[in-house]
């Protein structure tokens, strides 16, 4: 048997290299992709943590009133009348009559929206779904179940009405009788 020759195997010089990476089109091979692929998905992993973390330094928070506040001297409030200075700050209207104060909660007991005092009509109107609501905060219209919650109404030592809303009082449970539920005049 006569040996064969082994052909040494072709070596590229650079100026071959530089020719071949000129004629091919320069774009991103499989490495490159992955690679850039790769770095993205972790920069985006850590972007979520941080917008995550950012969110529980902000948290959502809902900011209300105190549920006590002064509500002036008795003898600003007109007998027979109903006060809406606190309807947009507290949503709570005080009502004068002649025996005394009570304080109703300006909340619809249907759904919750705020009714609006028509004093023509002299009555509590809902816009939402049309409860109506006398003076006194019982309804007689519409599909409210049930009256309107009165709020606790004192005198402080100052001399002026003290409201509470921590403290409401439901009619259908006979609440309204209790002394905290209206104050004598």
């Amino acid at each position: 048997m006569s040996p064969t020759r082994l052909k040494a195997p072709s070596v590229k010089l650079p100026a071959e290299y530089e020719a071949e990476s000129q004629q091919k089109p320069r774009g991103m091979d499989r490495r490159r992709f992955l690679n850039y692929t790769g770095w993205l998905g972790i920069l985006g992993s850590l972007a979520v943590g941080l917008l995550g973390f950012l969110r529980f330094l902000f948290p959502r928070v809902l900011f209300e009133p105190p549920a006590q506040f002064k509500a002036g001297l008795p003898s600003e409030y007109a007998v027979g009348a109903v006060d809406t200075r606190f309807l947009n700050s507290q949503r709570v209207w005080i009502v004068r009559e002649e025996q005394g104060f009570y304080a109703l909660s300006a909340v619809c007991t249907h759904l919750g929206c705020t009714p609006a005092w028509l004093a023509t009509e002299n009555k509590f109107k809902c816009p939402c779904h049309g409860s109506g609501f006398r003076r006194s905060g019982v309804n007689f219209e519409g599909p409210a179940p049930r009256p309107l919650e009165r709020v606790k109404i004192s005198l402080g030592e100052d001399g002026q009405l003290l409201i509470d809303k921590g403290k409401i009082f439901r009619q259908e449970k006979g609440e309204w009788t209790s002394p905290d539920a209206f104050l004598i005049a």
